[in-house]
Order: C-alpha cells, then sequence, then structure tokens
C-alpha cells in the first residue's frame, strides 16, 4: 500500500514538472540602453564679398560666425550671438541668412552715407568690415569665445577691437566676475595698475622692454567684462583707445591666482582645481 501511495505521488510530481512553463528572466534578457551627453562640437559659417561702389572706392565685407549644434538651451545661445538680438534660427541656415542680412546691410548703409562726397573721392581706396568668433578654449566645461572686429571707412588708420566671453556649459550661462572673484574692484584695479607691463603690447621702451604704462590713457585701469582664464591666470583684454593709445595696440592684463588667494569663489576655485 506504501508504495503504490509513493508510486502515485511521485507520477503527479512529473506531471506537474512537465506541465510548468519555464519562467522568462525579463532582467537578464532585457537590453538597457544608456544614451551618453552629446560630444559638445562647432562648426562655423563664413561670409566674403565684395562691390565696387565708384571706380575709386571698393566695399568689402567679411565675417565668420560660430555655431553650436549641440548647444539647445536658448537663453545661453542668445548670450552667445549677443550682438544679433534678432537672431531666432541658430542653425547653420539660419546663421547664413544672418551673414547675408549683415552684409546687405553694411554696403546699403555705406551707399547711402556717401552718396553726397563719394564723387569728390580721387584716390582709390578700399573700405571693409570684417568681424569674426574663435574658440580660444574650452577647460572644464567653461567656453571661452574671442570676438573680434575691424573697420576701415577712410582716415588715417583702420579700427579693430575685442569682446571676451567666457561661458559655462554645465549651468548654461555667461561666467561674471562675481562667479570668479569676490575680491572688491577698488582691489582688483590695483594690481591692474601694478601688472601692465606683464604681458605684450605696441609700447616699448628704448630697450625694447613691454612699457604700456607710458601710453595709459586713465588714472586708473577701469574692471572691464572682457575678461576670460586658464589654469594660470585670470585676464582682462582692453581694446585700442579703451586705456592706451592707438599705437600700443589692444593690452591685455594678467591677475594671476595666487594674487587672487583667499578671494577666488569656491565653486570656481574647486571646478578649476586652482591649489
Amino acid at each position: 500500500m506504501k508504495n503504490t501511495i509513493a508510486a502515485a505521488a511521485f507520477s503527479s510530481l512529473l506531471t506537474f514538472s512537465a506541465c510548468k512553463k519555464p519562467e522568462n528572466n525579463s532582467i537578464d534578457n532585457q537590453k538597457i540602453e544608456i544614451s551618453e551627453p552629446a560630444k559638445f562640437t562647432v562648426d562655423s559659417v563664413k561670409m566674403n564679398d565684395s562691390i565696387k561702389l565708384t571706380d575709386s572706392l571698393k566695399l568689402r565685407f567679411t565675417s565668420k560666425m560660430l555655431v553650436f549644434p549641440t548647444i539647445k538651451d536658448k537663453k545661453l545661445l542668445d548670450s552667445i550671438y549677443f550682438g544679433d538680438k534678432k537672431i531666432q534660427d541658430f542653425s547653420k541656415k539660419g546663421i547664413q541668412a544672418l551673414l547675408e542680412k549683415n552684409k546687405n546691410e553694411y554696403f546699403n548703409t555705406v551707399k547711402k552715407d556717401s552718396k553726397d562726397w563719394l564723387a569728390d573721392m580721387t584716390y582709390a581706396q578700399e573700405w571693409y568690415s570684417n568681424k569674426g568668433m574663435e574658440v580660444k578654449s574650452n577647460l572644464n566645461d567653461y567656453l571661452h569665445i574671442q570676438y573680434g572686429w575691424g573697420s576701415y571707412e577712410g582716415g588715417a588708420h583702420n579700427n579693430y577691437g575685442f569682446s571676451e566671453r567666457v561661458f559655462d556649459l554645465k549651468n548654461n550661462k555667461k561666467v561674471e566676475l562675481k562667479d570668479i572673484t569676490l575680491m572688491p574692484k577698488n582691489d582688483i584695479e590695483k594690481l591692474l595698475m601694478k601688472n601692465i607691463n606683464k604681458m605684450g603690447g605696441g609700447a616699448t621702451d628704448k630697450n625694447g622692454k613691454v612699457n604700456n604704462s607710458d601710453m595709459l590713457l586713465v588714472d586708473k585701469i577701469p574692471v572691464t567684462e572682457n575678461f576670460y582664464f586658464d589654469e594660470k591666470n585670470l585676464y582682462f583684454h582692453y581694446s585700442p583707445y579703451e586705456i592706451t593709445a592707438f599705437a600700443a595696440g589692444d593690452i591685455t592684463i594678467p591677475i594671476s591666482w595666487e594674487e587672487l588667494k583667499g578671494k577666488l569663489n569656491s565653486d570656481f576655485q574647486k571646478r578649476m582645481n586652482i591649489k
């Protein structure tokens, strides 16, 4: 009797095992895809065109603007293209259309402004407008862009200048001086005056040594928004006539991180690994 019961139980177990479907381990079989952030890329659009107004005057327009396909934040893009407030299309096609518009405006403006005296021009001249953007560095997701411009519309010499802007790609904003240092502006101005001859300019003494201070047009050097930085220094960039005579050229004044010790924003100092 016991053998019969055991045999029946064993037979039932076999039947249950045969009917039971294998479990589908969805965790083992499931494919998990993790999207990586888009790699930072830069493209550019260039424009180079000229027209001849008369036998004596030729106009040339050149421009280069950068395109940032991986930057999607509109507020950040508005800040990057701060000189063109009406831009809505940040694609390569949109930037190309903007350059075409800027070119036509330049040509038409010169034509309009010069019509009363153009016939009196007695010697051949080429006037020009030149604007450009250049990525100087991308350090710890701090993107440094230099904006340059140059022009000539008669006179003794051309004119040119620069604008330096740094953008925080992690927080989608333009970097302000307060994001870097807490030092009062008066103290920064003293350092600017102290360091004015540390980097080259157009002014030198008879021994060829940098002597920008001899061409100063101001009693104290103001703190400019045209700044950038690297692993060693904070730099302030001044265009001709801002603080010195044109002959001195554009002036860049460095202030070392050591000189700003104890006055740096702690988050910035950590991110830049400044000891």
